[in-house]
């Protein structure tokens, strides 16, 4: 049975710095027609980097919606238009000052498709070079390193909250301890 929805009427209500929200009315498979709303969003890279003693370099942050500090991995949002694997380069850059000899993609993720458009294409990043920090205007990160185990254990136990970094940890943990 085809259970799609088909889009009817689509309102732009608030167009924002980052995301734009739709109010769109769709008519379902048994014809009735409702409303859905949308945040459109351009999508973002997530990295977690490994160095050659198998260390894990994260950042914390405080995510103002969430009214509170949080671990995780590096991140950032995809420019229109640019291809993830450039914004993954200059995202480590930015918020840990690494440069990888080889990224490994682990996928992409909808990160939460009832009512947003974001895809996370996320990257395991390995053989890193230092180098300097350099963090958006108004970004303030602290940079921290755990073992993979470690991480592992935060988020069965539910110390790191942050949907992309658990999805990053867990694939990563796959490659390297396969």
């Amino acid at each position: 049975m085809d259970i799609s929805e088909k889009k009817l009427t689509s309102e732009l209500k608030m167009k924002g710095i980052i995301v734009n929200v739709y109010h769109d009315k769709a008519e379902l498979c048994d014809g009735r027609v409702v409303g859905r709303e949308v945040v459109e969003h351009p999508g973002g890279v997530t990295i977690l980097p490994v160095d050659e003693d198998g260390m894990c370099y994260m950042v914390q942050q405080y995510r103002y919606p969430m009214q509170k500090l949080m671990l995780e991995a590096p991140a950032g949002k995809l420019e229109p238009g640019e291809d993830p694997m450039v914004c993954a380069v200059r995202e480590l850059s930015e918020e840990t000052g690494f440069s990888a000899d080889e990224y490994i993609y682990l996928g992409a993720h909808a990160t939460s498709p009832g009512y947003s458009t974001e895809i996370l294409h996320i990257y395991l990043a390995l053989g890193l070079h230092a180098g300097q920090v350099h963090p958006d205007e108004g970004e303030f990160l602290n940079l921290e390193k755990h073992s993979i185990q470690e991480l592992l254990n935060m988020v069965m136990d539910n110390q790191i909250e942050d949907a992309k970094t658990v999805i990053a940890v867990l694939k990563a943990a796959r490659i390297l301890n396969a």
